[in-house]
This record gives structure tokens, sequence and C-alpha cells, in this order.
């Protein structure tokens, strides 16, 4: 079952129970996977609906941090709980020690050919570090993944 008929069925669920709040998170994930089904013109892979959702959940993170900033606590909480219906739907996030195994590890790959690569290059080494979790079939924090890479580099 892809992430689209699954959240297809919890619309169902949640209409049944009257549960409005995941009723309007729920269908604004759907169109938004349907907005991209659309401009693509095929179905969506589950790599390309997942990239969906982790944009979704980055656009929630940042509207928590400006309303708290702002002093919209409520606002921010219902940000927060969206956050936590939309991670529902997508794998597990991988923990930091498996995210930098594969950074060393991507780093001692590239070193092979010869010099290790600088901080200079971390946007190669971070490109080789994506592909690497993609196909692990795992999820990590861009935000956390480049502190790792800038920290491995350094050293």
């Amino acid at each position: 079952m892809t992430i689209g008929e699954k959240i297809q069925t919890d619309i169902v669920v949640a209409m049944k129970a009257k549960d409005e709040h995941k009723l309007t998170t729920l269908r604004m994930v759907k169109s938004s996977l349907k907005n991209k089904e659309i401009d693509k013109r095929e179905k969506l892979t589950d790599a390309e609906e997942q990239q969906i959702l982790t944009t979704l959940i980055k656009q929630r993170r940042e509207s928590v941090e400006s309303f708290t900033k702002g002093g919209r606590t409520e606002l921010a909480a219902k940000e927060q709980a969206e956050i936590g219906m939309i991670e529902g739907y997508l794998p597990q996030a991988a923990e930091e020690d498996v995210i930098r195994a594969v950074v060393r590890g991507a780093i001692h790959t590239m070193s092979e050919g010869g010099s290790r690569p600088t901080p200079k290059e971390m946007g190669t080494v971070m490109n080789v570090v994506k592909q690497r979790i993609l196909a692990d079939g795992l999820r990590a924090d861009g935000k956390l993944v480049s502190e790792i890479v800038k920290a491995e580099l350094a050293k």
C-alpha cells in the first residue's frame, strides 16, 4: 500500500471519527501529493511521495519556529501536531550514529582515489551521502546530515 492509498484510507477513518484537525491535515497532504502527480503527469514513486512529505514536515518545522518566536504557542502546537501526523507515514528516521557511519563510509570511499575530501568539497560529499541514505531506504534530516558532514570533514 502506497503512502497516498494509506492517507486516503485514513481520511475516511477521520471523517467517520469526526476528527476535524486530522481530516484537514490529511486532505492537505493528499492535495500536495495529487498536485505533484498532476505536474509530473504520471504516478509518483514511493521515494517521490516521501520527498513531498519531508518537504511538508520541513515547512511545518519552520512555521513552529516562527510561531514560537512570535509568542503564538497555540499555533506552534497545532503545527507540531501536524508534523507528528505526517511523520507517521514516513519510514523511521535514521539515528545519528547510522548517519555518521554512512558519512564516514562515503568519505572513506571518496578518499580511496587519492586525497581525502576537504571542507570545500562538502557539496560533493553531501550528494554521495544523500544517495547512500536513499539507497539504504533510510530517512534523514538534511540539516543533521549537513552538520555531521561538516564535523567529519573538519577532522
